[in-house]
């Protein structure tokens, strides 16, 4: 069966974008002359449309688009995703109240053959289908495809090992195609091979899973499309993060199956061919795929909200060191424009670093010293900072007129400020509101302190971008003399298995301290985190990484008096 593929980057809303996309995937699958193209999971609308979807104009546009696509369709067979309307139950009254579903619609020969509703809703996480659609029933036909007998699935439908592509495989389907918007987690790829390759075993019928590309707001979709034949052997996978059309023919077993069969196409004969099978791709390493992962979301966050470019604070410390090279690698050098702000507690090395880092980047550097500004508001202050000594108040007027200063070169010049921060100094709340939070986007929000070091080593791999001196040094916000974040901090090696432990894996203070953590290092995390609720939800979004962000992963309420 040959099996064309289009792992697309779309945009969430942008219909008629999205619609070109689709079209162009068609006219190149009919070149290849494929038996059947997939495409992502809600191709039509982008996904997730969130409460898009309660607005009933965006809904008929989706489905005109469909209808417009089925029109363009083909002898190739076309499985698209899109929201379809549905009727629900009928009541009392006798009304019937209507709903919608998360739909596929199988498209050939200028008409719609058939549709079909995603049964597996998730409702978990960054996931929120349940507020919007309803499940559909387990699937009551088959498609005879390309010569074959074919099961469609959307997504969550293939993550459950009695679910309905498994029922497909036991009525007959060979070959399951399932479509998907499955945004990327550290180590999501790896899980997700071992279940398709688990599910090709188990059903004896080759399995093709097709994935989406880009950044959408806080999410980012990785591709990593791939295809198993009915042996469970991987027989391709296509990139990581990249845009990719491919076309691999697959060894699909059996004879058509007339109960319930719905015939799309004949298929076409392969036997004096040399089948299609390209090279399968290399899964990157861990470092590289986070980076790749920060590099697609920053870019996409960026270019499809209308910007063209970005303003960066540079401090000389690995935060915004990183962020820079995130940056250039994202936009290219000429998009990205740093500004180092000293203070009489910077170090000459902070400054000397930050040109360092952007002659190494190729990026422009402006230097706009804040001390006077530091002493007029210290001044304006005085009579009523009268009789207190300098603290954290003090520390964070420097943050705040940074973030002044930077908003207002955003403002000037139109470029978005991207905010510096990583996950451990957002989770424990060592961040400055209005001040080093300040920003359109928050690229590392979900990067631990000691996984940004990591990566900084990484962009450092082929030669010195990152300069050595900003790795090496003690980290410090430099906000007051001879300031260390470890004065205020366990350290990050540290602090960061703690914060693991109890953010991302939820366990209770008692049950990380019988993990062999000091008890009162894991009580002061756990109370610095849930005392810092209130800036987190102010926060920038930024790229999730892991499988609990902040955001929409970790919904606890900012006023709570619970006590773990």
């Amino acid at each position: 069966m040959r099996i064309a593929g289009a792992q697309v980057n779309l945009v969430v809303g942008d219909i008629d974008g999205n619609l070109r996309v689709i079209l162009e995937a068609m006219e190149r699958a009919e070149e290849a002359e494929a038996d059947v193209l997939l495409l992502p999971e809600l191709a039509i609308t982008g996904y997730p449309p969130e409460d898009l979807l309660l607005r009933r104009s965006f809904v008929d546009q989706n489905i005109e688009a469909l209808r417009q696509v089925a029109q363009a369709s083909e002898s190739t067979a076309v499985v698209v995703g899109f929201v379809d309307r549905v009727d629900g139950d009928r009541h009392k009254d006798d009304s019937v109240e209507r709903g919608l579903a998360n739909a596929a619609a199988v498209l050939a020969d200028g008409a719609i053959r058939g549709i079909y509703h995603k049964v597996l809703l998730p409702n978990y996480g960054v996931f929120d289908e349940a507020r919007y659609f309803a499940p559909g029933r387990m699937p009551e036909k088959l498609w005879g495809i390309g010569g074959f007998v074919a099961g469609v699935s959307i997504c969550e439908d293939i993550w459950s090992a009695d679910g309905p592509p498994a029922q497909q495989a036991e009525a007959g389907a060979k070959v399951l195609l399932n479509i998907n918007g499955s945004p990327y987690h550290v180590g999501k790829g790896v899980d997700r091979a071992a279940l398709l390759a688990g599910e090709a075993q188990r059903s004896g019928a080759a399995v093709v899973y097709v994935n989406m590309v880009g950044g959408q707001d806080e999410l980012v979709f990785d591709g990593d499309s791939m295809i198993f034949d009915r042996t469970g052997q991987l027989v391709y996978r296509a990139a990581q993060f990249d845009q990719e059309h491919f076309v691999v023919d697959v060894p699909v077993s059996g004879e058509w199956h007339e109960g319930g069969l719905v015939t799309v196409s004949a298929g076409r004969s392969r036997r004096e061919e040399t089948p299609r099978v390209p090279e399968i791709r290399s899964r990157l390493d861990e470092d590289a795929e986070i980076y790749a992962a920060l590099v697609a979301g920053l870019r996409d966050y960026v270019r499809k909200n209308g910007f063209r470019d970005v303003v960066i604070g540079l401090s000389g410390g690995i935060d915004s060191a990183l962020t820079a090279a995130i940056a250039v690698d994202a936009l290219g050098p000429d998009a990205v424009r740093g500004i180092t702000m000293p203070t009489r507690f910077s170090s000459t090395g902070s400054v000397n670093h930050s040109i360092e880092l952007a002659e190494n980047l190729g990026c422009r550097i402006d230097e706009i010293p804040i001390e006077s500004i530091f002493e007029e508001f210290s001044g304006a202050l005085e009579p009523v900072f009268a009789g207190t000594e300098f603290d954290v108040a003090e520390e964070n007027l420097q943050a705040r007129i940074r973030g002044a200063i930077l908003m207002a070169v955003s403002n000037k010049f139109g470029g978005m400020v991207v905010a510096t921060g990583n996950k451990s100094e957002l989770a424990v709340g060592y961040a400055t509101l209005y001040g080093d939070m300040a920003g359109g986007y928050a690229v590392l929000k979900d990067v631990f302190k000691t996984v940004v070091y990591r990566l900084a080593r990484w962009r450092n791999r082929d030669g010195e971008v990152i300069p050595r001196a900003i790795i090496d040094k003690p980290p410090s916000a430099e906000l007051r003399p001879d300031q260390k974040d470890t004065d205020s901090l366990p350290e990050y090696d540290l602090l960061d298995q703690v914060l693991r432990r109890y953010i991302e894996l939820d366990e209770a203070p008692d049950v990380i301290v019988a993990e062999g953590f000091d008890r009162e290092i894991v009580l002061r995390v756990a109370r610095m985190v849930d005392r810092n609720e209130y800036k987190r939800r102010q926060a920038a979004p930024g790229v999730r990484i892991t499988q609990k962000a902040f955001g929409k992963d970790r919904r606890l309420p900012i006023t709570n008096r619970f006590k773990d």
